[in-house]
């Protein structure tokens, strides 16, 4: 028997943050807001200045990163989610771009400090253990880290095995709270998302190990992989598109080198019906990112495929994915993560898959990047690049051949300008006009 957990309000456990402390939160869905709320009451109340705030992307609201705090909390998040894009792009919150496999070392190393660790956990079970849940991440190492760790027990919170799960002496505060997990609802895919899933799924072989990333595409990947065989995860989030290959069987992680049988992951974003499926579910692990986003055990599976998305490609092969010119968007994320484990693997292969034109008819393979534009993918890391006009794999290719490719899926509407662009950085040389230009 364990002793009984002894709960103090979430007004009451927010005091322990003092002024220059560091807090983490934990990410998406398990953002802990009742302690949010409580550390911004006191923000407010002028008990704190001066508060630095870290987390991955986060569901729901961010009051901390309202303007209205500066010179109270200053949040420097590891992605740049939907929740504060705004106020990250006008400068009153910062960003720190790190390769998600390392946010865990942030931690680790003390790159980052961590004075707090404000988290979410279900119920402890009979031996004293309670779980992370839907985001493992970066939290379990903040929980490491931190001099004070405040957990918020939350019977919503699936009891999910791998590392998610933690004994509570592991934790020096509790607060209940019976508030649901926000949902993450994704669209259903449009025409041009349906055929880039189609274009993706005939690159994916029976005994594939999958990563994908969060939104339409990924779920109009899967959508095209129900006559697939022996399909495994790998990856760092899975959202609902997942769970009817599972009921299928044809994912079953048989052909997995590492973990087989298992669905593996670092965090979740989605309905509750995902949240439910990870629940007491021993086929799926859920890990620290330093593990499931280490391209070295990335690259222990065979056919292992990532697929993800970018905002810009240019014709050399470079990939913009966290940033549109100098405004962020997102973050690094796991993208170079998978893209290099994935290459590293055997028959392994690295997509990036995208539309080949942005909401408001721009193309998104253009003859240069934006001005400020991150490189997040290198062009030395650029493999297959799929849009709704095919596919096409620039590994091996000279320059030359990878603005042919790449023109040759790019909008119809835009290929006369992308060749003339190629044409004037290439074209002078005259083997050039006559073998890739067709002239």
């Amino acid at each position: 028997m364990i002793n009984p957990i002894h709960y103090i309000t979430a007004e009451e456990a927010v005091k322990v943050i003092k002024s220059g402390d560091h807090v983490h939160l934990s990410s998406v869905a398990s953002a802990p807001q009742c302690l949010i709320k409580a550390m911004c009451a006191r923000g407010e109340a002028g008990e704190l200045h001066d508060v630095f705030i870290s987390h991955l992307h986060t569901e729901g609201p961010a009051p901390y990163a309202d303007p209205k705090f500066e010179g109270v909390f200053q949040l420097n998040s590891f992605f740049v989610g939907s929740n504060v894009r705004g106020v990250t792009q006008s400068g009153y919150a910062g960003y720190i771009p790190v390769f998600l496999s390392e946010t865990q070392k942030l931690y680790r190393c003390g790159a980052v400090p961590c004075n707090v660790a404000m988290i979410q956990v279900c119920p402890p079970d009979k031996h004293g253990y309670v779980s992370l849940g839907t985001s493992v991440d970066a939290t379990l190492a903040a929980v490491e880290c931190a001099e004070h760790v405040i957990a918020v027990v939350n019977p919503h919170v699936p009891r999910a095995f791998g590392q998610a799960m933690i004994h509570i002496s592991k934790i020096d505060m509790f607060v209940e709270d019976d508030t649901p997990l926000i949902e993450a609802k994704f669209s259903a895919p449009d025409a041009i998302e349906e055929q880039i899933g189609k274009n993706c799924a005939e690159l994916i072989e029976d005994g594939a190990t999958l990563q994908m990333g969060i939104g339409a595409i990924p779920n109009a990947v899967l959508s095209q992989l129900g006559n697939h065989k022996n399909l495994g995860i790998h990856t760092e989030m899975f959202a609902d598109g997942v769970l009817p290959l599972v009921e299928k069987g044809v994912i079953n992680g048989e052909a997995k080198k590492t973990d087989p049988g298992k669905i593996v992951s670092t965090f979740l974003m989605g309905s509750k019906e995902v949240y439910d499926f990870i629940d007491d579910n021993p086929g799926v692990l859920m890990m620290d990112v330093g593990y499931t986003n280490d391209p070295y055990i990335i690259s222990q599976n065979d056919r292992m495929t990532a697929i993800n998305s970018a905002m810009q490609i240019d014709l050399t092969g470079q990939i913009s994915a966290d940033s549109l010119g100098t405004k962020f968007w997102s973050g690094v994320g796991g993208q170079i993560d998978f893209v290099y484990g994935a290459s590293l693997a055997r028959e392994g292969k690295a997509i990036i898959a995208m539309p080949s034109m942005t909401n408001k008819g721009v193309s998104k393979i253009c003859p240069m990047l934006l001005p400020g534009a991150g490189v997040v993918t290198t062009r030395n890391h650029a493999h297959w690049i799929v849009t709704e006009y095919g596919a096409v794999d620039l590994y091996g290719k000279s320059m030359q051949e990878r603005a042919r490719l790449l023109i040759s899926i790019a909008h119809p509407s835009a290929r006369e300008e992308l060749d003339r662009a190629a044409f004037e950085r290439w074209g002078s040389h005259h083997h050039y006009i006559k073998k890739y230009m067709g002239k």
